[in-house]
């Protein structure tokens, strides 16, 4: 009998954890921290003869890792936050 009513009840509670606005920001810091590696990729040389000095460019010594790091904590902020006002009155 106890059973049942735990099947019962799992059926009716089939909410997201997270809401809309929570969705958005996580999409937004998963883009950051993916635009963050793709500006800190490359720069290598083909020849290990050749020193290359674009691997101490702005862009991949502070600009990359600082959009990872914003990312990440949009990220935090995105689980750390509530639903929104809007997300629960369905």
């Amino acid at each position: 009998m106890g059973q049942k009513k735990i099947k019962e009840q799992s059926k009716d509670n089939k909410e997201f954890i997270f809401g809309k606005r929570n969705y958005k920001f996580m999409f937004i810091g998963l883009s950051c921290i993916a635009l963050g590696f793709i500006l800190m990729s490359g720069g290598g040389s083909d020849d290990p003869n050749v020193f290359n000095e674009d691997i101490f460019s702005f862009r991949r010594i502070r600009l990359a890792p600082t959009l990872v790091l914003i990312g990440f904590g949009i990220q935090i902020y995105a689980i750390l936050t509530g639903k929104g006002e809007s997300d629960t009155k369905k």
